[in-house]
């Protein structure tokens, strides 16, 4: 996973104190890297990066209420939350579910673009692009259409990976992603015509109605806690016919979930409810492994709709 974001605290004190307890939390030695930490925000009180580290460090000593108190700090010391220390505070049952921090994820994956392709193929077994790929070849082998689209939206496009998929099968690719440095990786493929740094639905709003003929989102609304919205924009830049294509992490309950990994898991059930109400003819809803983590394979679905 990317590397540890890092916020410097401004004193060069407390940022020694804070390098030296990473290395013993690193180490297993939670209390005196706990100990540690606390030496470094009594000389920098607005230390985001070592409150987060010391909420860390007290949710694995099971010291829940201290853990909730530091990830409280965090994320009042950075109102944007580039940690994600709200992320913890839901899976502390001390937050409702809501939208991630787009400083959050736009931090998280400029930190992982460098070395994105190489840990998702090599170290997580990443599928998504091909499952997304054969689920849309079915489909229209199944409607006896084409499988050839003029215009294509890559939405959370990463490094291209969907893009060089579907390469053979469209025109003109379009990609959109939060993180330059993703933008970054992208460019280097040649394989868009066009990218745009933006969240999925800022990008999406800046396109005309009718102008795509597929969409694709691999891996990327697992960043997303509602898909009404996204799904309603969708729906709106779709030609008739036009096809929608992504995938999800899934989980046995109703609902949304905040998982360990902090991606969003949607049920089968939600899935099927939100293509219903964006107005979108559900095609297919599958059972689907579309990454690894910890060494076992990340139960989700893949899902094509179509614009009727």
């Amino acid at each position: 996973m990317p590397l540890r974001l890092f916020l410097t605290s401004g004193d060069l004190m407390a940022d020694r104190r804070f390098e030296f307890a990473r290395d013993l939390q690193l180490k297993g030695d939670l209390p005196a890297a706990a100990n540690l930490l606390e030496q470094a925000i009594e000389l920098a009180p607005d230390f985001t990066s070592a409150w987060f580290a010391l909420g860390e460090i007290r949710q694995q000593l099971g010291e829940r209420d201290k853990a909730i108190a530091a990830f409280r700090e965090a994320r009042r010391s950075d109102p944007g939350d580039q940690h994600g220390a709200g992320l913890h505070l839901v899976r502390l049952g001390e937050a409702e579910i809501a939208e991630m921090p787009k400083a959050y994820v736009q931090a998280l994956f400029d930190q992982y673009a460098p070395r994105f392709e190489h840990t998702l193929i090599n170290d997580l077994g990443y599928r998504a692009p091909s499952l997304i790929f054969k689920a849309v070849l079915a489909s229209r082998v199944a409607a006896k259409k084409p499988a050839f689209f003029k215009h294509a939206i890559d939405l959370g496009c990463g490094t291209g990976l969907a893009a060089a998929a579907f390469a053979k099968q469209v025109d003109h690719f379009i990609g959109i992603d939060l993180s330059p440095g993703m933008i970054k990786q992208a460019r280097a493929t040649n394989l868009y015509a066009e990218l745009e740094v933006a969240d999925m639905i800022d990008g999406l709003r800046g396109k005309a109605d009718a102008s795509a003929n597929l969409v694709v989102a691999a891996d990327a609304f697992v960043y997303l806690s509602d898909l009404a919205p996204v799904l309603t924009e969708i729906k709106r830049v779709l030609v008739s016919g036009g096809v929608l294509a992504f995938t999800l992490e899934t989980h046995d309950g109703g609902g949304i979930m905040l998982g360990e990994g902090l991606r969003y898991a949607h049920s089968a059930e939600y899935a099927r409810g939100a293509i219903a109400k964006a107005g979108l003819k559900l095609l297919t809803l599958e059972s689907a492994w579309p990454r690894n983590e910890n060494n076992e394979p990340v139960r989700g679905l893949v899902v094509v709709a179509e614009k009727t």
